[in-house]
């Protein structure tokens, strides 16, 4: 029997609040859903990129801890609504952007999600293939030689395969993604302690891994000039932009939370603690590489190249398949999934959603972005996650500052209701949303395309460094701004379904 709410025409079963009796996730799931998202190749190779550019083993672990101890405050306010009202992200933003209004960043966020989503489907369908090389003995063939739009069709098959991995998860709901993300956490802890200790071993202990002599090879020569604190900020916030675009969705999965309680501590015993353990074994594993190989191999896929055993081999693919699994399914493709269902609740729903999600990450054949656009193409993703902060800065204003974390639920699926505003848009949203963005677009312009493209001033090049900050403060100080000035209509909030305190 359905509900009222999902009779609406802004409503389905997926899109409407979950009830009380199907909140139950404890903070250990939250937890594991992290720990499932956080290992993945992205996080193992994150301090290299700091290292590079000068900074210690110990400095880059800080920045790394402390960028995601920052996303974490965005993320745990952003979830609170979830959890006490039982709403998914996109209903969320209806409070903020309108019922119709809402659609608009709620696309900006699938976007990013869905280009991830393809690159991560071509990793693990790589691994998979290197897996099957390793037991049937053959060559693995180049990208691009093949006559399936570039790969050969071992390739394809196995990118499809991977593919047909997630969309299944998907179909079978978000039930299959717990129990996912509950089976992967403990298999991937073991699997990169494993590592950590293999490589010490080999080494000859941490003392030897963490010698001055080893230490100076991974490092490098030091750029000249080097000034810690003209690199820390902006590295700082790539560190935060790395989840920010999961800051604004967390409501998909914290509405299924039990209480505030778990879904807090759930993300930090999750986030921080695992990201900044699998970057210290990425550190110490390629430090390790410089006495077991003679230089430092910072990527894993090309450290199991080099493995004797067939054993070993095949087992670290398998590990590193399921984390790349573990990491697509709950940061890339419920969040579009979510946002498509949306836009026409009645045609689209969650599974669908995860349909269209899907073949997008097929049409942009990501293979070919990942071979010939490497760079740029994870500059602009990473850069377009960080314009969403100015997202997060209205939802966030909006929730916490002007209504007091009270929403009327029902109106959230109205079309005529508390957040109809001008026709379903609230124009002072989507002008804060704006002014949040552009003063990070010169930048971001630069950064995605080179100087040759476009030569953003310097004032904007410093700005796009903290596009994340920035965005957030300004669209959330100027929505603040606006309300204030055009003086909103008094909010009285009458709840009529069961909330979770």
């Amino acid at each position: 029997m359905t509900s009222p709410i999902e009779q609406t025409s802004l409503s389905n079963e997926d899109l409407a609040p979950v009830p009380q009796e199907k909140r139950t996730w404890s903070m250990w799931d939250i937890a594991a859903l992290w720990v499932g998202m956080a290992v993945c190749i992205p996080t193992y190779m994150m301090a290299a990129g700091l290292i590079s550019q000068g900074m210690t083993i110990g400095q880059s672990m800080v920045t790394i801890a402390l960028g995601n101890l920052i996303v974490l405050l965005p993320m745990v306010l952003n979830a609170h609504a979830g959890t006490k009202f039982g709403i998914p992200f996109p209903v969320l933003l209806r409070a903020s952007f309108g019922v119709y209004g809402a659609n608009i960043p709620a696309l900006m966020r699938a976007l990013v999600a869905c280009g991830w989503f393809g690159i991560q489907t071509w990793i693990g369908g790589a691994a998979i293939y290197s897996l099957c090389a390793v037991v049937m003995g053959f060559t693995p063939a180049a990208v691009g030689d093949g006559p399936i739009l570039g790969l050969s069709l071992g390739q394809f098959f196995c990118f499809m395969l991977f593919w047909a991995m997630n969309i299944g998860i998907i179909i079978a709901g978000i039930d299959s993604i717990k129990w996912l993300e509950n089976l992967a956490a403990p298999f991937l802890l073991v699997a990169g302690l494993a590592l950590l200790f293999w490589a010490s071993a080999k080494a000859g202990g941490f003392s030897a891994v963490f010698s001055e002599d080893v230490v100076r090879q991974v490092r490098g020569t030091q750029p000249e000039n080097f000034s810690f604190w003209s690199i820390f900020w902006p590295n700082l916030t790539a560190m935060v932009g790395f989840w920010a675009t999961l800051s604004l969705n967390i409501p998909d999965f914290s509405r299924y939370a039990r209480s505030q309680r778990d879904q807090v501590l759930g993300q930090l015993i999750g986030l921080p603690t695992t990201m900044a353990l699998f970057s210290f074994i990425g550190v110490a594993t390629t430090c390790a590489t410089v006495l077991i190989f003679g230089k430092a191999i910072w990527d894993p896929v090309e450290l199991l190249a080099r493995f004797d055993s067939p054993v070993v081999t095949v087992v670290a693919l398998f590990a590193l398949t399921v984390a790349t699994l573990s990491t697509n399914i709950a940061a890339n493709i419920v969040s579009p999934a979510n946002d498509f269902s949306a836009l026409k609740p009645k045609l689209i729903s969650f599974r669908t959603g995860g349909l269209i999600a899907g073949v997008i990450g097929i049409v942009i054949m990501p293979w070919r972005l990942v071979t010939d656009l490497g760079g740029y193409i994870f500059t602009w993703l990473i850069g377009y996650g960080a314009l969403l902060g100015a997202i997060a800065g209205v939802m966030i204003v909006d929730y916490f500052v002007i209504r007091r974390a009270s929403l009327v639920v029902d109106d959230l699926y109205r079309r005529e209701g508390e957040y109809s505003y001008s026709g379903g848009f609230n124009l002072r949203a989507l002008l804060a949303l704006l002014l949040g963005i552009i003063p990070n677009i010169p930048g971001f312009l630069e950064a995605a395309g080179g100087a040759s493209f476009f030569d953003a001033p310097e004032f904007f090049q410093t700005i796009y460094q903290y596009a994340w900050f920035v965005g957030l403060i300004v669209s959330g100080t100027a929505y603040a701004v606006i309300n204030l000035i055009l003086t909103p209509s008094t909010i009285t909030p009458v709840n009529t379904l069961t909330e979770s305190e």
